[in-house]
């Protein structure tokens, strides 16, 4: 992965936005909350794995 850690939070936090307003207006998708949680765990990995940089 190329990104930093602190940018997948970035881009996690926002996603959690994104499918948070898309559940409020339109209903509840699973999937779209199984890839909010895969990205949760890679990010989770990546600031684990870089060791505090």
């Amino acid at each position: 992965m190329t990104g930093s850690p602190r940018s997948m939070g970035v881009l996690t936090v926002g996603m959690l936005v994104l499918v948070t307003a898309y559940t409020a207006a339109l209903g509840s998708s699973g999937w779209l909350w199984f890839g909010w949680v895969v990205l949760l765990l890679a990010t989770a990995g990546a600031a684990t794995t870089s060791g505090g940089r």
